[in-house]
């Protein structure tokens, strides 16, 4: 079985991390190889820019933090995923370039164009077989981030206005590329959506 990368995008309180959870032990289960990461992170020099983007207090003028963001992915997909897919491994990635463009595009106002270039250099042609759009309305994600309990990191702690870009950004992208892109109602139980992603998972990526 070949490899391939599954990427699991969305706002604030989405559930991305416990349907990724839920998606490797079913595909575990069915004997794929999976790997789990996540971005920004996934490497020793990705985690620590992760730490700075996301809790250091220090400020981060829009350019910087794009370029750490790009530069933590770089790092990712060569010394990672790269090679988890060479050995066919099915990757499931928490996040991946298209948070760049809702997040510091819709979010920061970073033309697309120039997100887009950054992908080019950094990418080199590699996209996604599959990304999971896991989508809810943004008050309700909010209040899911707050009944969790944990503090705010950069992003959770910006305006309803900043997240409703970074939601508009998203369905946007998805409906310009719904061949790759796949909506997943967030709003629902867990089961429910862990039903949705197993079949569209199985549908795409089973031969």
């Amino acid at each position: 079985m070949s490899g391939k990368l599954i990427t699991f995008e969305g706002g604030d309180g989405a559930g991305k991390t416990t349907q990724v959870a839920l998606l490797s032990a079913t595909l575990r289960a069915k004997g794929v190889n999976v790997l789990v990461t996540r971005e920004p992170g996934g490497t020793e020099i990705g985690e620590r820019i992760r730490d700075l983007i996301l809790h250091d207090p220090v400020t981060l003028v829009t350019a910087a933090e794009l370029l750490l963001i790009f530069a933590a992915r770089a790092q990712h997909i060569v010394e990672v995923i790269r090679p988890a897919l060479a050995r066919d491994k099915w990757v499931l990635c928490d996040r991946f370039t298209d948070a760049t463009f809702a997040y510091q595009g819709g979010g920061r106002g970073v033309p697309a164009e120039r997100v887009t270039q950054l992908e080019s250099i950094v990418h080199h042609g590699l996209q996604p077989d599959l990304t999971l759009l896991l989508d809810l309305p943004v008050t309700e994600g909010m209040a899911r981030s707050v009944a969790r309990g944990k503090g705010e990191d950069r992003f959770e702690s910006q305006d309803v206005a900043f997240k409703e870009r970074i939601r508009a950004t998203y369905l946007a992208r998805q409906a310009s590329a719904a061949h790759r892109i796949r909506l997943v109602d967030a709003s629902a139980q867990i089961e429910v959506v862990q039903a949705q992603i197993k079949k569209l998972v199985l549908q795409v990526l089973e031969p």
